[in-house]
């Protein structure tokens, strides 16, 4: 893959940018690309390297879009020969096989703070191939979180506030304290449209955040809030507390009833 185009298809990842990767799978006959070769198209229709040109790439540039929407992968054959009725005018004289493959499929957990819980609920993120990014004002304790976390040294409140979220995204606030918490919260319940919205703490921390915020915040918004976070399983440990989060995470995100598996019908 051209580094290039690897560059921008990990920074698109990251960013959670929609998109997607044609590259060239199969050719017989003279072709413009040979296999290997790769185009990122976004959802708007901008690209970024090629797959030959011409009307060809235009037809996959409208087939990526469509597949970024319905949010799967495709495999179609292009004939580029005068004899075929479906070849619109390509004259090359080969056929070419084309991948397409949206990119961003998986949920993401945007977590606010960097201790240990955020850590243990960060690797067991991306074990579930949820993208993972962490957001702390710590730049020192940003570095613990490995890669392929993204980490943004930011006020979590700022960060909240200057992002479009969807529903396919988690929002975690586990900072160091009550204030950060309650304004990342407030941030949260103006803009934030994910699908799941969840702070660590006590209760007496979490009935203190939302009387600070029931003046600004209907009652109805704050009971979309799930805190404290987690499933009841007894969570103690740092992993324990993570295996909680990330359960009760994917039932909401996947609108599961949760409960035991022995009971379903």
């Amino acid at each position: 893959m051209n580094d290039a185009i690897l560059e921008e298809l990990l920074r698109a990842r990251q960013s959670r940018t929609p998109c997607a990767l044609a590259t060239v799978a199969a050719t017989t006959g003279s072709v413009p690309r040979q296999p290997g070769s790769k185009m990122l198209v976004y959802a708007d229709g901008k690209t970024s390297g090629t797959i030959g040109g011409g009307k060809f790439e235009a037809l996959v540039v409208e087939e990526s879009i469509k597949s970024i929407a319905a949010k799967k992968t495709l495999l179609k054959t292009y004939p580029l020969r005068e004899d075929k009725p479906d070849s619109f005018g390509a004259i090359c004289g080969g056929e070419v096989t084309i991948m397409i493959e949206p990119q961003n499929l998986s949920a993401a957990l945007f977590l606010v703070g960097a201790g240990h819980c955020s850590l243990a609920i960060a690797k067991l993120a991306t074990d579930c191939g949820m993208y993972v990014t962490v957001v702390e004002d710590r730049a020192e304790l940003i570095e613990n979180f490995p890669p392929p976390t993204n980490r943004v040294v930011a006020n979590s409140a700022k960060f909240i506030s200057q992002r479009d979220w969807s529903d396919d995204e988690a929002l975690v606030l586990v900072s160091r304290n009550y204030e950060l918490d309650r304004e990342a919260l407030a941030a949260a319940l103006k803009k934030s449209g994910a699908g799941y919205i969840g702070m660590i703490g006590s209760r007496r921390k979490v009935h203190r955040v939302f009387d600070a915020l029931k003046q600004a915040v209907s009652v109805e918004k704050l009971k979309d809030i799930y805190a404290p976070i987690g499933l009841d399983i007894g969570a103690d440990s740092p992993a324990e507390i993570a295996v909680s989060v990330i359960g009760e995470i994917l039932q909401v995100l996947r609108k599961r009833k949760g409960g035991h598996l022995r009971s379903a019908s």
